[in-house]
């Protein structure tokens, strides 16, 4: 038995790595944040935020594996980001019922997906912006994991304000 365990652990210790480590510093957070918010009661809408923002990031991961094997094909990347935060549909097969309500009295949604379409597009805006503040400091980040704090305080605030206007 001990030599199955010492050779799994070999197994996996000897892959490559193929994300970026401060990636997964972010991932960790936003499915903690996610899970924290889901067990506390909070609103439908921030839990769809954070949802919506691990989304982005996995299709963002997913383009790197897809750079990795060197798979590009013509609207590569706005295809998969939108494959990618449309699983969120699955949760709607049995876990959540569609619950429309008025949205800032503009409009009628579900918060749930309200709350995922907007942290998708959050966390989407928030890494361009790190690459443009990382493109105007020479190709450096202003102070360590920069990366991971930006989108993080971003989806924060906005899940305050999210939380008090539903």
């Amino acid at each position: 038995m001990k030599a199955v365990f010492t050779s799994i652990v070999m197994f996996f210790y000897a892959l490559p790595v193929l994300a970026n480590p401060a990636c997964a510093v972010c991932t960790v957070a936003i499915g903690a944040g996610l899970d924290v918010a889901r067990r506390f009661g909070v609103a439908d809408s921030v839990v769809g935020l954070w949802a919506g923002a691990l989304l982005a990031l996995l299709g963002y991961w997913t383009l790197k594996f897809m750079d990795s094997r060197k798979w590009h094909f013509w609207g590569r990347d706005v295809f998969v980001m939108l494959l990618s935060v449309a699983m969120i549909g699955f949760v709607y097969l049995g876990v959540v019922d569609y619950n429309p309500v008025s949205v800032c009295g503009v409009f009628v949604m579900d918060p749930v997906l309200f709350g995922t379409v907007c942290g998708a597009i959050i966390f989407i805006l928030t890494s361009k912006l790190y690459q443009w503040m990382k493109k105007k400091n020479n190709g450096h980040a202003h102070f360590p994991f920069e990366k991971v704090v930006l989108p993080v305080v971003v989806l924060a605030l906005v899940s305050w304000l999210f939380n008090s206007c539903f």
